[in-house]
């Protein structure tokens, strides 16, 4: 399934694109990256039939794709900015990577007179954590989190692996909160990667945490298939 309609909070239309291949590419939990491909025929060709799904109704649309919205072609760009305008959409959701926040007005001038809100994958702020267990090789200082929450609408954490602890997982939604209008919080499911859940701290963290599916801020997600798009 590659569109949905997120009725229950945060309401709008979201699209699953294909993509050229992640530009990092390194995470050790994602096998997210295996909907990429090199062919950019039928990634257009999948992406402008998605793509005619979208009906403009909430005036809000969320797009995802297997890395950054830079790895999107530009035929889909130039299809998502037609629509956009057709159907009046006022507010877009991208991905993006933090090596490309130098280029995110890019995106920003594309579609001008839209409100451009980004997303990144922050995973954790431990930085030996997200270094070591994700393999997301980049570090939050304080400089680099003011970045952050300057240029991205949302963060993106990844929660319940084995070698997290709870005191950890409090301070990641702790920070997350303080320094972005919104964040996501994604409980690990066994891909086959070499990252594994923790299947205690998901008890803990459904037992403690699951009055944040109410918060406007908040998505909590138990599953990778919970906003209804997803490819096997």
């Amino acid at each position: 399934m590659r569109y949905n309609k997120i009725l229950n909070k945060n309401i709008r239309e979201i699209v699953l694109l294909k993509s050229f291949p992640c530009s990092y590419g390194k995470c050790k939990f994602c096998n997210y990256i295996e909907d990429n491909s090199i062919d950019e025929r039928e990634i257009n060709e999948v992406n402008l039939n998605v793509l005619k799904e979208v009906t403009g109704e909430f005036g809000v649309l969320e797009v995802i794709n297997s890395g950054s919205v830079f790895e999107i072609p530009s035929e889909t760009l130039k299809k998502i900015r037609g629509i956009v305008k057709e159907k009046r959409i006022k507010i877009l959701y991208f991905e993006a990577y933090y090596g490309y926040v130098k280029r995110l007005d890019e995106i920003r001038n594309y579609f001008d007179g839209v409100e451009i809100r980004f997303r990144v994958g922050v995973e954790t702020f431990d930085d030996k954590y997200r270094i070591d267990s994700y393999g997301k090789n980049f570090v939050i200082d304080e400089t680099t989190l003011k970045k952050m929450s300057d240029e991205f609408y949302s963060a993106c954490l990844l929660v319940c692996t084995i070698g997290q602890t709870r005191e950890m997982i409090v301070k990641d939604i702790e920070i997350g909160l303080a320094n972005f209008k919104q964040i996501t919080i994604n409980v690990f499911i066994d891909n086959g990667t070499e990252v594994k859940q923790d299947k205690k701290l998901v008890h803990w963290l459904m037992k403690n945490y699951s009055y944040l599916k109410a918060d406007p801020r908040v998505e909590l997600l138990y599953d990778n298939k919970d906003l209804g798009v997803f490819e096997q």
